[in-house]
């Protein structure tokens, strides 16, 4: 019955269309990489205020996916292992640690990733091989506040993500049964 079903659509839809497809998009005021970095150039450290930031579009509280982060997230974000000391961080970031409670910081991490599954059709649907294509961009921007002035930034980013995942299995499904039967036969036993 499923392959009279395939048989009668596949002269009907092209086969690209019928390969599944993917996207991973954190929803925020910017739609393209460009757009969430010109307005993180924008930041200065040391002029740029609280309220800069909201007009630039980082504001948590009206934006998405803006998080709030404490003196102890930024003493944990730098920090990491005890190897690294206070006297180690740039002069902002450790007036930050002892500001405390005067202090916080905005991380925005931003991604726009889309999955397209390409190949031939049957290998896919049976699990022989799939082959999937992954595109489109991360940013992840860290601010640091102390008494309502920007002191400090920092970002990291992925402008232009192009991956190819290939996905091969012998087996088809038998692949997938292997990792059950072995539950099965412990079960048993």
């Amino acid at each position: 019955m499923l392959l009279w079903v395939l048989g009668a659509l596949l002269p009907t839809v092209g086969c690209r269309n019928l390969f599944p497809s993917s996207q991973s998009i954190v929803i925020s005021r910017w739609n393209n990489y460009a757009g969430v970095e010109s307005a993180f150039q924008k930041i200065t450290p040391h002029q740029s205020t609280v309220k800069d930031l909201q007009a630039l579009g980082f504001d948590p509280k009206a934006s998405p996916n803006i998080k709030i982060l404490t003196y102890v997230d930024i003493i944990q974000t730098f920090m990491p292992n005890p190897g690294i000391q206070k006297e180690d961080l740039p002069v902002a970031v450790r007036e930050c640690i002892e500001a405390k409670e005067k202090s916080s910081a905005y991380l925005v991490e931003l991604q726009d990733i889309r999955g397209k599954r390409h190949g031939n059709l049957l290998l896919d649907i049976f699990g022989f091989k799939r082959m999937t294509h992954e595109s489109g961009w991360k940013f992840k921007g860290l601010i640091l506040i102390n008494t309502d002035l920007v002191v400090y930034k920092l970002s990291s980013s992925e402008p232009q993500i192009a991956r190819e995942e290939d996905l091969v299995r012998p087996l088809g499904p038998l692949q997938e049964l292997d990792g059950g039967m072995l539950r099965v036969v412990n079960v048993v036993k």
